[in-house]
């Protein structure tokens, strides 16, 4: 299959990525991921700052990690999540948003993209929190 370029993502979608186990070698399950900044340099072939998700031991949060739960009810929703979900911001990463990192979700709620939902502006101070707990300069808006 020829590499397909996705068209250009907003910081706070959640998206579904082939985040690495090992540097440089996308993943074999996919997972959400968090958008958190969008190089344009080289568009249309975009650059992304991801912040990976686990739906693992969310009963444990650490030093830099936020959770978007089933009881946070629109925001769970409107995240696109099927579990509830943990985001490290200790592991934020550069990909290219691009078909070697990125597929289309299960019921691609929003069309052909790699997009599950969106971070909903209540759970954005847990980002924050979570982001500046790991020193870790504001994200771009």
């Amino acid at each position: 299959m020829a590499l397909r370029w996705w068209p250009e993502p907003d910081g706070g979608d959640i998206v579904w990525c082939h985040f690495p186990e090992r540097m440089g070698v996308p993943g074999l399950k996919p997972r959400p991921a968090l958008v958190v900044t969008v190089f344009a340099d080289h568009a249309p072939e975009y650059i992304v700052k991801l912040i990976y998700g686990t739906s693992q031991k969310t009963n444990r949060l650490y030093k830099g990690e936020f959770l978007i739960d089933i009881n946070d009810h629109s925001a769970y929703r409107l995240a696109g999540l099927s579990y509830p979900t943990k985001f490290n911001c200790k592991n934020a990463l550069d990909l290219p948003y691009n078909s070697d990192w990125f597929k289309v979700p299960p019921m691609a709620p929003y069309g052909q993209v790699p997009k599950l939902g969106l971070l909903h502006p209540n759970i954005l101070n847990r980002f924050l929190s979570a982001w500046s707990a790991v020193a870790r300069k504001k994200p771009d808006s």
